[in-house]
């Protein structure tokens, strides 16, 4: 990344918080598009993003993940919660980061289904989130990136009442 879009992309504000839906409207995983960072969620709308994404999924072959997060166990932390959640096999580290990550910086981590593995960097700069593609070559008509998604979307607090548990 370079130097002006890394300043760009510090100066850009926070998303704002939903946390109460607006009358007659919920929040789609389309309406996530162009965020910079993963808003704050009502139980109702974790809930709800939880299930169209799984529809959204369903098609797809296989997986990549992005997750964007103030640090590497916060990252793995939100890793692990998206395979439980997802029932998608652990993921193993491809490798040590080039680079060791800073105390107290942002990292970059991606993972790849295809390939079992992820990568790590320190990121500095990014918002916070999940993002996840699907990719189905021989239908690139499903093929999509979600997100950004909260960190803790699949955590096992933030599971209770999961229209899938039902």
């Amino acid at each position: 990344m370079g130097a002006l879009q890394a300043d760009a992309l510090a100066h850009n504000p926070p998303a704002p918080a939903l946390t109460q839906e607006p009358a007659g409207e919920t929040l789609t995983l389309k309406g996530l598009r162009g965020l910079r960072t993963a808003p704050a969620l009502s139980l109702a709308q974790r809930q709800q993003l939880r299930q169209e994404l799984v529809q959204a999924l369903a098609p797809c072959q296989w997986f990549t993940v992005g997750v964007m997060a103030p640090g590497e166990g916060e990252a793995l932390a939100a890793l692990r919660a998206l395979e439980s959640g997802l029932g998608w096999s652990a993921l193993a580290a491809a490798s040590e980061p080039a680079v060791a990550i800073a105390p107290g910086h942002s990292v970059f981590l991606k993972g790849n289904q295809r390939t079992g593995t992820y990568l790590l960097r320190q990121e500095d700069g990014l918002g916070e989130g999940l993002l996840i593609t699907g990719h189905h070559p021989e239908d690139p008509s499903v093929e999509e990136t979600w997100g950004p998604l909260p960190l803790d979307l699949f955590a096992a607090a933030g599971l209770a009442g999961d229209p899938a548990d039902a």
